[in-house]
């Protein structure tokens, strides 16, 4: 059973905002074993809002729309809904007392055009919105549920857990969930992935993915059963199938990051770790920062200066108190970032050497990323 999600707000598209209750929604319709198939961003504008409602009925049995049920002349969404559906809105008295008593409760009294949001199309049925004032409802259309529920999203966590997923398990008989499992990856580019998991892409329960990140791809695997433990039991192969076929590029699975992974082979060794970085803004001591561990000390030195040489990353060792220390120093040229990668312990100095010619808003992670891999595959 389809379902599609609609984010409304012209903030949105204006950028202005980060669209954060489609992820919500997504995550939360996951537990439920409910396909989603789209996501849509529609501006506030009544017209387009009921053309993009009108698309989706006719795709989905699902329909969970978010935003635009505020109290003023642009949140169109409950007249939206009215003229995708041909029913009129009409004014519900129960609903407008309910409204007042939840203003009551925050100490306020609701003002007259508050009143827009006691009208709701024929048919729709008022879902309590307990921690704020807009109320979310839900009315059915043929053989397919929407759902319309307010964009501030404290308010929407507490409906979506409390009333619209057992409502949604009710109305469309959902008996499965679905889960998914990442396994990461770093120093093998995604097309030589694609080459070794292909045909692991082409499964379609589990499904398998690729997702792209600087230096860094992460493959996911997502199953449905009835229960979470056949899910995963599902998931489970798949997996193990991932990781022998990439084998040193993996390096770890869902919450694992490369710079805990890293800094964990760097504490099984005894050691504490130093960083010295030019010419990437500080993102090397950033990502550690995070991370805490045996990482004690981050120097940063701007790209427009000389590069480091090995008496001051001897002095540097020694003013840190570190026992190893890594060093990545990058150079921008034209279209192309170089990076020289050291890392220098007590068992000796490796050094590694890459080219990045992907954008350059991406060049600092991707050479942290690469220095990372390159300390965790020296240890392993």
């Amino acid at each position: 059973m389809p379902a599609e999600i609609i984010a409304i707000g012209t903030e949105l598209l204006l950028g202005e905002i980060q669209d954060t209750n489609t992820r919500m929604i997504a995550r939360a319709l996951r537990t439920i074993g409910l396909d989603l198939y789209r996501s849509t961003i529609v501006g506030d504008n009544l017209e387009r809002i009921s053309a993009a409602l009108r698309e989706s009925l006719g795709r989905a049995d699902a329909v969970l729309t978010c935003g635009g049920l505020g109290p003023t002349i642009d949140d169109p969404t409950r007249a939206a809904v009215s003229a995708a559906i041909d029913r009129p809105l009409e004014f519900h008295e129960e609903l407008w007392s309910q409204i007042q008593e939840r203003f009551a409760r925050f100490g306020r009294r609701p003002s007259e055009n508050n009143r827009r949001q006691a009208y709701l199309p024929r048919g729709a049925i008022a879902l309590e919105n307990r921690v704020g004032t807009a109320p979310a409802f839900y009315v059915q259309v043929d053989s397919a549920i929407l759902i319309s529920l307010p964009g501030v999203p404290a308010e929407l966590e507490v409906l979506l857990a409390e009333t619209v997923l057992p409502l949604l398990k009710s109305k469309l008989q959902l008996q499965d969930v679905i889960e998914a499992r990442i396994v990461r990856t770093a120093g093998m580019p995604e097309s030589v992935i694609d080459d070794h998991i292909q045909d692991l892409e082409r499964l379609t329960n589990p499904t398998v993915g690729i997702l792209a990140h600087p230096g860094q791809i992460d493959i996911r695997i997502a199953a449905k059963a009835p229960t979470i433990e056949l899910a995963l039991s599902a998931i489970g192969p798949v997996a193990d199938a991932v990781r022998l076929r990439l084998g040193p590029a993996v390096f770890g699975t869902d919450e694992d990051t490369l710079e805990t992974v890293t800094l964990s082979a760097v504490a099984a060794r005894g050691w504490r770790l130093a960083t010295l970085e030019r010419g990437t803004d500080g993102a090397l001591a950033a990502r550690l920062a995070a991370s805490g561990g045996p990482w004690v000390a981050g120097k940063v030195v701007p790209g427009d200066r000389a590069r480091p040489t090995e008496e001051e990353i001897t002095r540097w060792i020694h003013e840190s108190g570190a026992a190893a220390c890594l060093v990545v120093d990058m150079e921008r040229a034209g279209p192309v970032a170089n990076v020289v990668v050291r890392f220098l312990h007590p068992e000796g100095t490796r050094q590694w050497r890459g080219s990045y010619g992907g954008p350059q808003a991406y060049s600092s992670t991707w050479a942290v990323t690469a220095a990372l891999d390159f300390v965790r595959r020296r240890l392993a």
